[in-house]
C-alpha cells in the first residue's frame, strides 16, 4: 500500500475505484475544484485522497472485509432469532 496523499486530476481520474493490470487505486474525499488560487473558474478538476494497492493486496483486504460482513450478518440473524423466540413465548 502506498498513500499518495491529496492529488488532483480530471473527472475520469477522480473515480472512487480504478483497477489496473497490477495496481488498484482507491480515492476518497473526492471534491470538485471550481476555481484556481486567483479565483478564475476551472472546469473538470477534482481533488481527492489516493491510496495505491498491489492487486493481490487489495483482493486480500476485500476478502477479509467480506468475511467480517458474513460473520456480522450471521450474528445479526442469531440475535433476531433470539428476539423472535422471546416474542413468541
Amino acid at each position: 500500500m502506498k498513500d499518495l496523499g491529496i492529488r488532483q486530476g480530471s473527472e475520469t481520474q477522480a473515480k472512487p475505484l480504478i483497477i489496473g493490470k497490477d495496481l488498484v487505486y482507491v480515492k476518497t474525499n473526492i471534491e470538485q475544484i471550481t476555481e484556481d488560487a486567483e479565483g478564475n473558474p476551472i472546469d473538470s478538476l477534482y481533488s481527492y485522497h489516493e491510496i495505491q494497492y498491489d492487486k493481490d493486496e487489495y483482493i486480500a483486504i476485500i476478502t477479509e472485509q467480506l468475511d467480517n460482513l458474513k460473520e456480522e450478518d450471521l450474528n445479526n440473524k442469531l440475535a433476531l432469532t433470539e428476539i423472535f423466540e422471546l416474542l413468541i413465548m
